[in-house]
């Protein structure tokens, strides 16, 4: 036994080390078939793998609050449908590279969603990455700054699931305007972004009208294919 435990030990295999464990601790072992303990063994290494690349990927993810679709109460009259949030939290939308607009007043919910998307996703292995819009254009300036730019728009490119928040607070520059067409560009059709904006659609024009060209470039590839939601009601904060 003690040998068993010092080879899965320094094989690193942590789930089965601590399911041998139990399994010696509880005298179960010796009851166990080979077939059915190679099994539990294995189910349980798998486990152990799961957990820990989802942790990876909440901490990557760097998300602003916590939230998940299991606390998230919905309500038809605020914009907020289950059985279309449920679609996506099987997160085939990912997969198709479909954006998501998430839009309504201050205090309503629209962070939270988002983010309890984003926590689905990397529950199912996606690559997720939060960032308010005015840290993402500051990450965008320093490493343009560093020369680093062009490696910083490849992580953006690769990651599954793009969250980006509060756009429209104000409006963009031309150097911003053109960095974010150029972001829209390398992921239209092939990676998801969720857009979170307490400015209607309506509006987004006219924040961006700086540059008319980028403008219509980027809301072509957001707008017309995007699942959206337009949440509504009081303020959630008050309550």
């Amino acid at each position: 036994m003690d040998e068993i435990s010092a080879t899965i030990k320094q094989l690193r295999l942590p789930g089965m080390e601590q399911c041998w464990r139990s399994l010696i601790e509880t005298r179960r072992v010796d009851g166990m078939s080979l077939r059915d303990g190679l099994l539990l063994l294995l189910q349980a290494e798998n486990e152990q793998r799961n957990e820990n690349r989802n942790m990876r990927l909440l901490k990557h993810a760097r998300f602003r609050y916590q939230a998940t679709l299991m606390e998230t109460q919905f309500d038809v009259t605020r914009g907020l449908d289950k059985n279309r949030v449920m679609e996506l939290a099987t997160c085939r939308y990912i997969k198709s590279g479909i954006p998501v607009i998430i839009t309504g007043p201050a205090g309503t919910g629209k962070s939270w969603l988002a983010t309890a998307l984003g926590h689905q996703a990397c529950m199912l292995g996606f690559k997720v990455r939060y960032f308010h819009v005015f840290k993402l254009f500051e990450e965008i300036t320093n490493n343009r700054i560093e020369g680093t730019l062009s490696k910083f728009f490849k992580k953006l490119a690769d990651t599954d699931l793009l969250i980006i928040d509060d756009f429209g607070v104000r409006s963009l520059d031309k150097q911003q305007m053109l960095d974010f067409m150029e972001l829209m560009e390398d992921r239209h059709g092939m990676k998801s972004t969720i857009i979170v904006s307490q400015l209607p659609v309506a509006n987004w024009y006219d924040m961006m009208k700086v540059n008319s060209t980028a403008a219509d470039a980027i809301l072509d590839r957001i707008v017309h294919t995007a699942q959206r939601f337009e949440l509504k009601g009081d303020s959630l904060r008050k309550k």
